[in-house]
């Protein structure tokens, strides 16, 4: 086991994504996903679950590795041992499992703070399986990407919102300090 993780070390080609892209690039797909359930009243749950699996799955699928939230800071997500873009039931076994706590975490946000405990029991398990990604120095990922085998890389391709919004910010520095 031990020769294993030491030829996943050695074997890394791509560059890390910082974990503030990654953050970013979930927060963008989950409020769009959020925001479009949140107008089906009782059966939100099962619209974001569904919007989920399309924009996760589906989606990624057919535009090379990206959702929204990947395609605007510059991320595709590939398997790891195949250096592609995964098949469909890896993504959906990788998106089943982080869209199932992240409609959790919805419920908890929509509970709101009327009941601060119940929030934070809905996201401890978001939380708990994107702590390995934070931790991991070597591959960054997530309990969900080692389950599915798949890492998140950089790439050309994107919007390059990150950089656009740091530009942005430059640029209203400067002018105010006119």
């Amino acid at each position: 086991m031990y020769e294993n993780y030491q030829e996943e070390r050695v074997n890394r080609r791509f560059p890390k994504v910082p974990i503030e892209r990654r953050i970013g690039a979930f927060a963008i797909d989950f409020v769009t996903i959020w925001f479009v359930s949140i107008f089906f009243g009782q059966a939100w749950w099962l619209i974001f679950l569904l919007c989920w699996l399309a924009m996760r799955v589906f989606f990624v699928a057919n535009n090379q590795g990206q959702s929204l939230g990947r395609y605007a800071l510059d991320m595709k997500v590939i398997h790891y041992r195949f250096n592609r873009v995964p098949d469909l039931i890896t993504l959906a076994k990788r998106e089943g499992m982080a869209g199932f706590f992240a409609m959790l975490s919805s419920w908890g946000l929509m509970i709101n703070f009327n009941n601060g405990i119940v929030m934070l029991l809905l996201a401890t398990p978001l939380l708990v399986d994107c702590i390995p990604a934070v931790f991991d120095e070597d591959l960054d990922r997530a309990f969900h990407d080692r389950l599915a085998e798949t890492i998140i890389i950089q790439t050309p391709r994107g919007y390059s919102l990150d950089i656009r919004l740091k530009k942005l910010l430059v640029t209203l520095r400067r002018n105010m300090q006119k």
